[in-house]
């Protein structure tokens, strides 16, 4: 593969990710006070972070074996889950709840 084919391959999808980003503002623009647009811009993000919230703790198993284990892999879990929870209440910054919570489960 050449460097000319590479760098079109590359352009290409940036202008491919691009577009998708910007279609919905384009297209709905007009349409942003619609009571749809409204109603899912106040209940998606929420929805979104409690799939998010599920999905990182499905692995949450304390009870191995028959034996409190939480140890193994949920204590990390759950104190980084307590801090981004406590941190995002207290803050409101979705950034911030991000980095802090990763930091600290790792």
């Amino acid at each position: 593969m050449s460097h000319l084919e590479l760098i079109s391959y590359i352009v290409v999808c940036a202008l491919a990710t691009f577009a998708t980003r910007i279609v919905p503002f384009v297209a709905l623009g007009k349409q942003a006070e619609h009571p749809l647009v409204l109603h899912l811009g106040r209940y998606l993000p929420p929805a979104v972070m409690l799939v998010l919230v599920i999905y990182a703790l499905r692995e949450f198993r304390p009870l191995e074996g028959g034996q409190l284990n939480i140890a193994a892999n949920g204590l990390p879990m759950l104190l980084a889950a307590l801090v981004v929870t406590i941190l995002h209440l207290w803050r409101r910054n979705a950034l911030l709840s991000i980095v802090i919570g990763t930091g600290c489960y790792m």
